[in-house]
């Protein structure tokens, strides 16, 4: 059947304005592809510095301060889980995957909740984006990164901050929104400029909403942490993928079970992550 309009290039137009982009700032990506190589595998190098019973215990201590003696409990012995499968250093190289994707998420996501929040000019652009983000198919991102940054770990990067991103923006934003309107008249009443609302009052009541927010950031930036592994990313993303292409139920099992306790710990740690002991969940 024709078309009984002519169909607009869309894809030509896209795949034209990656070219430039790749042509005019290649030197721009090849730094930040240099510099978030450098954060990963520094952050691997140092992990594995540590012996892995040291660091299974560390992680237990900041699971027991941060949470629960069960929290901590479970810490220790599925960590110790993981190694004595063999599979201690694809932990590592995840674990560094995902605390830089989650940092930067971070460092990007929550200025930009609190810019939209003060902002409904900021937010009425903000939130058609984020929807965007947020229905865009996870696969999708791992397009133009490799494009940008080629395969290996950086696209995998790249991919994980864009992807888990949308969380932080969203709930800092309605954490600061639903702070009491008269707190925040009080302090109009008192004289205090945006700033100091910000930090004395709306920021702190806010936290427990934006602290949930990172932890949707951290298991979206482990699911696609997983995904990235097609691309080159490693990790225990990199041994599922190789178990399922070489059809390996029993290593596909064991990676799977792996990467499901490091969720689980990251999960309960960031839950509890700004709340007091008394007042959290126990598990």
């Amino acid at each position: 059947m024709d078309q009984l309009l002519p169909r607009l290039p869309f894809a030509e137009w896209i795949d034209h304005g990656i070219d430039w982009l790749v042509t005019t700032f290649g030197t721009l990506f090849d730094g930040i592809a240099e510099l978030l190589a450098g954060i990963v595998e520094g952050s691997v190098d140092i992990l594995d510095m540590v012996p892995s019973i040291l660091l299974a215990v560390l992680f237990a201590l900041l699971a027991w301060v941060i949470s629960t003696r069960k929290i901590a409990l479970f810490s220790l012995i599925g960590l110790l889980f993981i190694d004595y499968l063999g599979y201690w250093y694809p932990m590592l190289q995840m674990l560094a995957l995902v605390l830089t994707s989650v940092f930067f998420a971070i460092a990007i996501g929550i200025p930009i909740g609190i810019w939209s929040s003060q902002k409904s000019g900021v937010r009425k652009i903000v939130n058609p984006i984020l929807d965007l983000m947020q229905t865009m198919p996870a696969f999708v991102y791992l397009l133009p990164a490799i494009f940008f940054f080629n395969i290996g770990v950086v696209p995998g990067v790249v991919a994980s901050v864009i992807f888990a991103m949308p969380p932080t923006i969203r709930l800092t934003m309605l954490g600061i929104q639903q702070v009491p309107k008269d707190l925040i008249e009080a302090t109009e009443a008192f004289g205090s400029t945006t700033w100091q609302r910000l930090s004395k009052v709306q920021i702190p009541l806010a936290k427990p909403t934006m602290m949930a927010g990172v932890n949707q950031s951290i298991m979206l930036s482990l699911s696609m942490v997983v995904i990235a592994s097609m691309v080159g990313a490693p990790g225990l993303g990199e041994e599922v993928y190789r178990s399922v292409t070489q059809l390996k139920t029993g290593q596909g099992f064991e990676t799977g079970l792996s990467i499901v306790i490091v969720a689980i710990i990251l999960d309960r740690i960031t839950q509890h992550a700004g709340k007091n002991k008394k007042g959290g969940r126990l598990l």
